[in-house]
């Protein structure tokens, strides 16, 4: 699958781009190509099945009298009991020690600040130095690294799902995958105006705070949100199909508005989706995927916030 959607994205750059208008194409590609890396990270994050439900958890104690293994449901965290530890439980039902989860937690939102950091220094840079922008719009060597930029991500992502858990290798692919990333976003900023940028920076913040905090207000209430993972990845493939036909016919600016407002409703879902995994789901050596998911949801978020008020400046 990822052999072909890489085809798909250098047939659509060197092939399909050059025959539609530039104020209509400077968007819609980098805008598919991040739609593709999405659906190939959510096909490999479903074939690992990395995630179980927290409910269903059980746990072995041994007998002392028969010598026999009985199977028995763990028992919820209480919040005076001295072995279960001071900290209070994240979510009803919870056997691991809220200690750990909240440091593996911790360390995961470390990873994706230094992620968001180097994103916004490697965009500024683009946005900021024009001749790093014209250089890709105006020559076919500039052309050629685009498609690189682009493609990288895909290639990246395979290792990176072989050797998420092997120390150093992970973080040297997720500083690739993150650099190149920030390369395509830089590339599609350099083409709209500093207040568009600004007003979508300043409300993907807000959104990503406010649903991070609700998740976790949520999950500590007992709710689970891992329903929506099968209905979210299904409007993934429906915003693909949109954003492919919106390269190969333009619809106007109502159409950019409209697909912009479902993108940014459908990642808004998987910050809490992935948030919520983040809480009850991932074990403590997948923090470079755990990392991946929330970044892919904060930049896709904000790309789609970026296509309204491109569409609506216009």
């Amino acid at each position: 699958p990822l052999s072909s959607f890489i085809i798909i994205i250098s047939t659509i750059q060197s092939r399909l781009l050059p025959l539609i208008p530039p104020s209509r194409n400077r968007l819609a590609s980098p805008r598919l190509a991040f739609l593709l890396l999405y659906a190939s990270f959510l096909c490999l994050r479903r074939r690992e099945n990395i995630f179980k439900p927290y409910h269903l958890q059980l746990r072995l104690v041994a007998t002392t009298c028969s010598g026999k293994v009985e199977i028995m449901w763990a028992q919820p965290s209480r919040k005076n009991d001295v072995e279960a530890g001071a900290s209070r439980p994240l979510y009803p039902m919870m056997l691991e020690s809220p200690e750990l989860r909240w440091s593996f937690i911790r360390k995961i939102y470390s990873i994706i600040s230094i992620q968001l950091l180097a994103t916004i220094a490697v965009a500024a840079t683009v946005v900021s130095v024009r001749p790093i922008a014209t250089f890709f719009v105006s020559s076919g060597a500039g052309l050629a690294v685009y498609i690189v930029l682009l493609v990288t991500p895909f290639i990246v992502l395979c290792p990176l799902y072989y050797y998420h858990q092997k120390h150093p290798v992970n973080y040297i692919l997720l500083g690739i995958f993150t650099i190149t990333i920030a390369f395509a976003v830089g590339l599609t900023c350099a083409f709209t105006s500093g207040k568009v940028i600004l007003e979508a920076v300043i409300l993907t913040a807000t959104m990503v705070v406010g649903l991070t905090l609700f998740t976790f207000w949520a999950a500590k209430r007992g709710y689970d949100f891992n329903f929506l993972g099968p209905f979210l990845f299904g409007a993934v493939l429906v915003l693909m199909v949109f954003a492919f036909i919106q390269i190969l016919f333009p619809l106007g600016k109502l159409s950019q508005t409209i697909y912009g407002c479902l993108a940014s409703i459908i990642f808004c879902g998987y910050i809490v989706y992935d948030t919520d995994n983040l809480i009850k789901r991932y074990s403590y050596d997948e923090y470079i995927w755990a990392a991946v998911s929330l970044y892919l949801d904060i930049i896709n978020l904000f790309l789609s916030l970026l296509t309204i008020f491109r569409a609506a400046d216009s």
